[in-house]
């Protein structure tokens, strides 16, 4: 069994994969054998734990085939045991194995009694326990422990003094199979990566988001009439002005689509809102560094409250718009500016601007597909300054950005391939052989 790890994070993988006794043979390479063979189980094991952790597992059809494929042993000398009892058996078997493998466990000497290989060792470090083992391969199990090697050695010598011999018994056909699994092997050199691609400057609305909280970060930084406090949870930051009646909350760790700031303004530190706006977590760096910038200034927190909205506060936020040349459209209650390539938008609902008491999303800014399916999207109730919105309107318009090409392929990926398998003895032992 086979894992090729690839992609920047594959590190994380390969830790995991480690741990669950998989073995390195190569650069990003692992292989997985075991004396009971049931690579095929424990495959899928470490697949779902993989996974779990946000790691891409792509199975072949043949080790898929293999997983799903249930098999027990034939002539299985424990007739008692359930198949997931068995695989507990051999479970065991196998961590004797590698114990002795890994230098953990230290055989003292061996003997045939007959039927099967027995064996006594010693597990070292501190409080070690001495055993004495039965069995070989899959079947071999501890039958019994002592306090100290001595005691262990005379209880051993007592029992198989004639046939006892030092050491550990020769390898069995299984084990030395296993072991030539398991060296390391030369694979093809791998392609190689292609070169990284700089990033490209495209208008502000297609611009990647950036990091949200170094921007806030830094706009804390620069304003110290701006406080950042933190909720008990650490999921959110508020950042509050020292008049109190300017607002910022921002939800660490919100995927693209959901609401990541909240920009609130208040006539006094107990009153009502006045106006609110939102944006998603993949709002462009751009915009949200003109929105903080606006805020910085001062100008335009305030506005009048209980002053219709006509058409000469729609104009004065949307001028920018108009001035780049995008499409003017009404349609019904929706007033709307559409970018020259219809991937950006701006929208105005009248319905809602007539009820401005309730903080209703007046205003819709977007990027994406269309404007049911944004990549990101700033919404701004009837109050929301013009002149907020008109820099805002300024930087869909004219303003600029950088994005970074998307990466082909996923960042975690751990490609699971079913080997040529270990074929179980066909003489030494009849209980290992398979019947499917």
């Amino acid at each position: 069994m086979t894992a090729v790890l690839t992609g920047t994070q594959a590190h994380v993988a390969h830790l995991g994969l480690e741990a669950a006794d998989w073995t390195v043979v190569a650069d990003n390479t692992l292989v997985l054998v075991r004396i009971d063979h049931e690579e095929p189980y424990w495959a899928q094991d470490a697949a779902k734990h993989l996974a779990a952790e946000g790691i891409t597992v792509e199975i072949t059809p043949r080790l898929q085939k293999a997983m799903d494929d249930e098999w027990t042993w034939a002539n299985y000398p424990m007739l008692w045991c359930t198949r997931s009892e068995i695989r507990e058996v051999s479970n065991q078997a196998q961590k004797i194995h590698d114990d002795i493998r890994h230098g953990q466990l230290l055989i003292h000497a061996h003997a045939h009694d007959g039927h099967t290989t027995v064996a006594v060792g010693t597990h070292l470090g501190r409080n070690g326990k001495s055993v004495y083992l039965h069995g070989e391969d899959h079947l071999r199990q501890i039958a019994d422990t002592f306090d100290s090697p001595a005691a262990a050695l005379l209880a051993f010598e007592r029992v198989h003094g004639s046939e006892m011999r030092p050491g550990p018994a020769p390898l069995t056909d299984t084990e030395r199979a296993a072991a030539e699994a398991r060296a390391p092997f030369a694979i093809p050199a791998a392609k190689p990566e292609p070169a990284r691609q700089e990033p490209e400057i495209v208008p502000a609305y297609l611009a990647d988001a950036g990091n949200h909280d170094a921007l806030l970060d830094a706009f804390l930084d620069a304003h110290g009439d701006w406080e950042k406090w933190r909720t008990w949870s650490d999921e959110t930051t508020h950042a509050i002005h020292e008049s109190q009646t300017l607002r910022i909350e921002r939800v660490h760790e919100t995927p693209a689509h959901e609401t990541a700031w909240t920009v609130a303004a208040y006539e006094t530190p107990v009153s009502d809102r006045m106006w609110v706006l939102t944006a998603t977590g993949a709002t462009p760096a751009p915009l949200m560094e003109e929105l903080l910038n606006h805020l910085a200034d001062g100008d335009g927190w305030d506005t009048a409250i209980g002053v219709p909205m006509d058409e000469k506060i729609v104009t004065a936020a949307t001028q920018p718009l108009a001035n780049a040349g995008w499409k003017h459209t009404v349609d019904g209650r929706w007033i709307r500016w559409t970018s020259p390539g219809g991937d950006a938008g701006v929208q105005f609902d009248a319905f809602t601007a007539q009820h401005p008491s309730q903080n209703l999303a007046t205003w819709t800014v977007w990027a994406g597909p269309d404007r049911d399916r944004p990549t990101w999207a700033v919404t701004a109730s009837p109050h929301t300054p013009s002149s907020l919105l008109a820099d805002l309107s300024e930087t869909l318009a004219f303003g600029t950005g950088l994005r970074r090409p998307q990466p082909i392929s996923p960042e975690r990926r751990t490609n699971l391939i079913a080997s040529p398998p270990t074929a179980p003895p066909a003489a030494v032992n009849p209980a290992a052989s398979r019947s499917r």
